[in-house]
């Protein structure tokens, strides 16, 4: 519920705070004083488009914040709170700021926000009703909405909605194999020879390695011959001295002496391993000598070898290390198209038992919102009678959608269509000429529908084209909508204004040089005369004055008017 809205700078208001209380508040004043100005504000709280020109003259930039009790917020407002990670507690601060530069800034609780989000949370919070501003009833998606939250329907459009998403994920899986499966012969064909050819390869795990190893062994094999010959000449070979015959002399040596001192013994043992590691090594170099004495038949195997495995590597656009890996992928991707055809065809019976599903689930809504346009129709029909539209008839059309797929709100198309004199066939909303039609009917739909967690709604002059009986009933209807939650509504008509529980006074100021908009909250006899002014127009009488003290009285208020 809002409870208080302060504008600054914007338009001609140069600076109003105001409290309002609950139930219907009512502003008044002459043409032109600037009442929709403030409805104008609300709407770019609400997330409107705003730019410079909204800001007052001379003033740097506009702003305009709202504080909502959240005592009976909507369900969904909370839920989006949590969503956005925005501490509601028991209120809700909305603001927003347009500067000279165009730049517009948007906070919710003090936290900056994006505009979309603004307009998100004034969704939620702010409904406005002008004569020309009746999007929320004449787009076909608020109107199924306006009808499932009629008919308590929710619940159950949320169970479509989920049985919808499943459909659709399986519907798109389908799709994608059947895209697979339509080139699934060339491509299977494609693989079995690719991974034909990897497998009469026959490559061994290490085999790259190994065979890099040895090419390179191979085409030095001269070089590593002499070196191999030359290491073992200096460790055993060498008629001038090596280095086992050197560690055998000094072996002799070490022993002799360790029978006159143990302590040499550990040397001898050292000198004695020495001894047989250059022997082991000597033997080694000779292996290895040996190893290279081969023809070079076998380096033209390690050749070939090779060079075709680097040629199906590049055939393969991998590395030589990757066809290993490559030929795993080509297996799996065999498997996989080999298995596609039995994998869709059980993706197809489960995808015809998702669509069932959701079809059972979307005729149970639409019988279910067939039921409740009925009685929606009947009851907004039932009020037209008495707001000026006598011999009107409303109808809530529930057809199934000309298109054979699922949507996520169900199988239904849903249209307000509506008659507002006798003898002329029902038409859509959005084709009705009159905005003083609309709005009385807009009004009666939000009465129909409106619950005890209504949000803020906002009607600008729906009393338009109407006077006498139907004005008052308007105004109790208006004053009725203002018991479940706050009604805010600019009027010219004294048998709306009588039946407010808070009235402002608009007025416009001027000094010749600039003009700014003021706001007055009416209460005892200063309410008294304006609604005789309301009624008189320049000279207000007695007999005015007491007929609007009449009015007030009829309408349940007390003279003077609690602030």
């Amino acid at each position: 519920m809002l409870i208080r809205l302060a504008v600054r700078d914007f338009a001609i208001i140069e600076a109003i705070e105001l409290e309002l209380r609950p139930g219907l508040t009512v502003l008044t004043g002459e043409t032109g004083a600037g009442k929709s100005i403030l409805v104008d504000a609300l709407q770019l709280l609400a997330g409107g488009r705003g730019g410079p020109e909204m800001i007052r003259h001379g003033a740097e930039r506009a702003e305009i914040a709202a504080t909502f009790d959240l005592a009976k917020a909507p369900a969904g407002l909370t839920r989006w709170l949590e969503e956005q990670s925005i501490d509601g507690g028991g209120e809700l601060i909305v603001r927003r700021a347009i500067s000279a530069d165009g730049r517009s800034r948007a906070y919710l609780n003090g936290q900056s926000v994006p505009v979309q989000l603004l307009r998100e949370a004034g969704s939620i919070l702010i409904d406005i009703h002008g004569q020309h501003e009746f999007q929320s009833l004449t787009r076909a998606a608020a109107q199924r909405e306006l009808l499932d939250g009629y008919g308590r329907l929710d619940p159950l459009v949320g169970q479509v909605g989920i049985a919808y998403r499943v459909w659709r994920e399986m519907l798109e899986r389908t799709l994608e194999l059947e895209s697979r499966a339509r080139d699934r012969e060339a491509k299977l064909d494609l693989l079995k020879y690719q991974a034909g050819e990897l497998q009469a390869l026959r490559l061994e795990e290490g085999e790259v390695a190994r065979l890099t190893e040895e090419r390179a062994r191979l085409l030095n094999r001269g070089r590593l011959a002499e070196a191999a010959q030359a290491a073992l000449a200096a460790l055993y070979q060498s008629e001038d001295g090596n280095a086992h015959a050197s560690v055998s002399r000094a072996l002799q040596s070490l022993r002799a002496g360790s029978t006159l001192d143990p302590k040499l013994a550990p040397v001898v043992a050292l000198a004695e391993e020495a001894a047989v590691q250059l022997r082991e090594a000597a033997r080694e170099l000779e292996r290895y000598g040996e190893s290279l004495e081969v023809d070079t038949q076998r380096q033209h195997e390690v050749e070939r070898r090779l060079a075709a495995i680097e040629e199906l590597a590049r055939k393969n656009r991998v590395t030589p290390l990757e066809l290993l890996p490559r030929a795993a992928q080509l297996a799996a991707e065999l498997e996989g198209l080999e298995r596609a055809e039995v994998d869709l065809a059980v993706l197809r019976r489960e995808l015809a038992a998702a669509l069932e599903r959701y079809r059972e689930q979307a005729r149970t809504l639409s019988a279910k919102r067939a039921t409740a346009a009925a009685k929606l129709a009947k009851e907004i029909t039932a009020r037209m009678q008495t707001l000026g539209m006598s011999g009107g008839r409303l109808e809530v059309d529930v057809t199934q959608s000309r298109t054979a797929e699922p949507a996520q709100h169900g199988i239904d198309d849903v249209e307000l269509r509506v008659s507002t004199n006798p003898g002329q066939p029902p038409r859509a909303l959005a084709k009705i000429a009159s905005g003083g039609e609309l709005s009385r009917l807009s009004l009666a739909v939000q009465v129909a529908t409106s619950a005890q967690e209504a949000r803020c709604m906002v009607f600008d002059e729906v009393d338009s084209g109407i006077g006498g009986a139907v004005a008052e009933i308007v105004g109790r209807e208006l004053r009725a909508l203002g018991e479940r939650g706050k009604v805010l509504c600019v009027t010219h008509l004294t048998q709306v204004a009588s039946q407010g529980h808070q009235h402002l006074r608009v007025t416009k100021v001027t000094d010749g040089k600039t003009t700014r908009t003021s706001l007055t909250e009416l209460a005892d006899q200063s309410r008294i005369e304006e609604l005789a002014r309301m009624l008189g127009g320049v000279d207000v009488t007695s007999k005015a004055r007491e007929h609007a003290r009449e009015m007030l009285q009829s309408a349940g208020k007390r003279l003077g008017a609690r602030r």
